[in-house]
């Protein structure tokens, strides 16, 4: 088990981890203290345990609207590919009518050409 020492909001902790996680933690800490500092910033010194509910509610309401624009991005791409299936569809049919009607127009053709045939 791998383990990384951080520091958040100016406090050093030592976490337990993954091995091979130690870098992606320490990446993770260091956004959380950046968040944390920007809303001490905005708020000015409002007391550890209200910055970090704070800084955890802010964090949270990122992560239900990411969340909420990936639904979104997979009821439009889940739309697109519909559309793609719809076309496809399509495509077959209208190569379906179209071949029926060249075959349709070569047996014309066809008679054409036997008649004039038989005409001279």
């Amino acid at each position: 088990m791998g383990q990384v020492v951080v520091t958040i909001a100016g406090r050093v902790y030592r976490m337990a981890c993954e091995d091979g996680q130690e870098d992606h933690l320490e990446r993770l800490a260091r956004d959380l203290d950046a968040k944390m500092a920007q809303l001490r910033e905005g708020f000015g010194e409002i007391g550890e345990q209200r910055l970090a509910i704070m800084t955890a509610l802010t964090v949270v309401d990122e992560l239900a609207e990411t969340q909420a624009r990936l639904a979104r991005a997979e009821r439009a791409a889940e739309v697109a590919r519909a559309e793609v299936e719809a076309a496809r569809a399509g495509d077959s049919a209208v190569q379906t009518q179209v071949a029926t009607a060249l075959a349709a127009a070569a047996e014309r053709i066809e008679k054409v050409a036997r008649d004039l045939n038989t005409k001279i």
